[in-house]
């Protein structure tokens, strides 16, 4: 099982097209099954130790993934059992069911055991599991399989909805799983859209998702992401390359005995009506690592290493500023509107957060000749950029390119796009994150890496990262004030 930090993420488009390139080759679908099978049989095998292994196939590849695994596992005189929705409907699955000698339960007969393995549906379901109307899988890689048919050909699959005193599709792996000691999903968990993240049906949170050949976009992004679990990647023998990876941890420089504080980075941080705000980004600047940090406008207290001084056009001028942020509580006034201004013709790189965010279109941004970060949630990415039901990833990757501007799009998915295509995706941030303050602590963040004379990506990369791994330092009920802070532990730890 191999971590995912730094790993490409793959479309189920993408996905195929990688797999598709490997059949070129001569290897055939069942030899790609028969990998996939194995992989999954040995991460099993670790985890399960001598407890009783079901194994839950569908009628698909992934199905049939689940049948080599259920036949390598017995193989390994683990004891298994298996349980199918349907029998498979394609060839690469009909030979690993031919493969497992074994009986096969009915899903809806299957007693629970210790260990659980979703087989049922990976990459590709596209309707819900229990939906009036037959549903339709795309052949997917993540299935790790091909079938008899062409290549993309919609595979339709038979089995209908409960009917009356039958339980669905659903509630059969709800109780599965509720009843295992652990339960592990194969590719994905049953009933999640492989590309936008959305569930299509509720499934169970799983302990334990193996990612097959690559990490997809539901592997990160929500509500998808929450019922996965811990996510570990399996080789398949599929080489993947892709403009999009899973956040890693970043490579920051350290001073050194010719350092002084503006080789470090100067981080000068525009205040407005609610001073407390641009007080977190400036706390948050010089724990990140700023060499000095300097606050315009009307705000007064401690820490004293802070310097503070009234705007003003002279004070903007200051050549060594490496990186400006502006937005933190800067308000929507006309003196809000003029600071802006200033800002955006300062000549020093930008990160534009929460209400400047408001006060600018894309177009406007655009004609910067400056590196810029957009730093929006999601209300003020849909006034910035308008609504849409893309998909998180298409969104932000837009958004960048419209703006030519690196966009942080910040939520409990954050997703980091760039111009030229580029997008970092950051997994599980804490829950607690979300409370009044955080997103300032990341602005400030973000520009202590910009000051540094990070790549914009990288910079906008490293403080996501730096603002993650704090809050999960602090654990529960922190407030921003913690926040800030604890971004000293998180720098000191690289």
């Amino acid at each position: 099982m191999i971590g995912i930090e730094g790993q490409p993420v793959l479309t189920a488009a993408e996905m195929r097209a990688a797999e598709d390139a490997v059949i070129a080759t001569g290897v055939s679908v069942e030899m790609l099954m028969e990998r996939a099978g194995t992989a999954i049989a040995g991460a099993v095998r670790r985890l399960a130790g001598a407890n009783e292994v079901l194994i839950l196939c569908g009628p698909g590849n992934n199905g049939g993934d689940g049948y080599v695994a259920a036949r390598v596992l017995a193989e390994m005189g683990i004891a298994v059992r298996v349980a199918a929705l349907s029998e498979p409907k394609t060839d690469a699955a009909k030979s690993a069911r031919a493969g497992w000698l074994g009986p096969v339960e009915t899903l809806a007969a299957a007693k629970p055991a210790p260990i659980l393995v979703d087989a049922l549906f990976g990459t590709g379901l596209t309707r819900p599991l229990d939906a009036s109307t037959t549903p339709t899988l795309n052949r997917s890689p993540a299935d790790a399989g091909a079938q008899s048919k062409p290549l993309g050909t919609p595979l339709k699959l038979s089995w209908a909805p409960a009917s009356a005193g039958e339980r669905s599709v659903v509630e059969c792996l709800h109780s599965l799983a509720n009843a295992a000691q652990l339960s592990i999903a194969i590719d994905l968990p049953s009933g999640l859209a492989t590309d936008s993240g959305r569930a299509l049906s509720t499934p169970p949170v799983f302990d334990l998702t193996l990612a097959l050949g690559a990490i997809k976009p539901a592997h990160l992004l929500q509500p998808a992401a929450r019922y996965c679990g811990q996510i570990h990647l399996l080789d398949i023998g599929v080489p993947t390359v892709s403009q999009a990876e899973v956040l890693k941890t970043p490579s920051l420089p350290t001073p050194g005995p010719d350092s002084h504080k503006y080789t470090r980075g100067m981080v000068a941080i525009i205040a407005g009506t609610m001073s407390g705000a641009s007080d977190l980004a400036a706390l948050a600047a010089m724990r990140a690592g700023a060499g000095y940090v300097t606050l315009l406008g009307d705000s007064e207290g401690p820490p004293h290493a802070l310097v503070r001084m009234p705007f003003s056009d002279y004070a903007l001028a200051n050549e060594r500023i490496g990186a400006l942020v502006i937005g933190p509580g800067l308000g929507r006034d006309d003196a809000a509107k003029a600071r802006l201004e200033a800002a955006l013709t300062s000549g020093h790189p930008l990160i534009i957060d929460g209400d400047a965010l408001r006060l600018l279109d894309p177009d406007r941004i655009k004609a910067l000749d400056v590196p810029v970060i957009l730093t929006p949630h999601s209300g003020e990415f849909d006034v910035l950029f308008g609504k849409s039901n893309a998909d998180k990833i298409t969104r932000a990757r837009e958004a960048a390119t419209r703006a030519n501007a690196i966009v942080v799009f910040k939520g409990a998915d954050t997703v980091i796009a760039a111009p030229d295509g580029r997008v970092r995706i950051a997994p599980g941030a804490s829950d607690w994150l979300s409370t009044a303050g955080t997103g300032d602590v990341l602005a400030g963040a973000i520009g202590a890496m910009l000051a540094a004379r990070l790549d914009p990506l990288d910079a906008a990369c490293a403080g996501v990262w730096l603002h993650g791994d704090a809050a999960r330092r602090l654990g529960a009920a922190f407030i921003a004030d913690d926040l800030a802070e604890a971004l000293r532990s998180a720098r000191a730890s690289l």
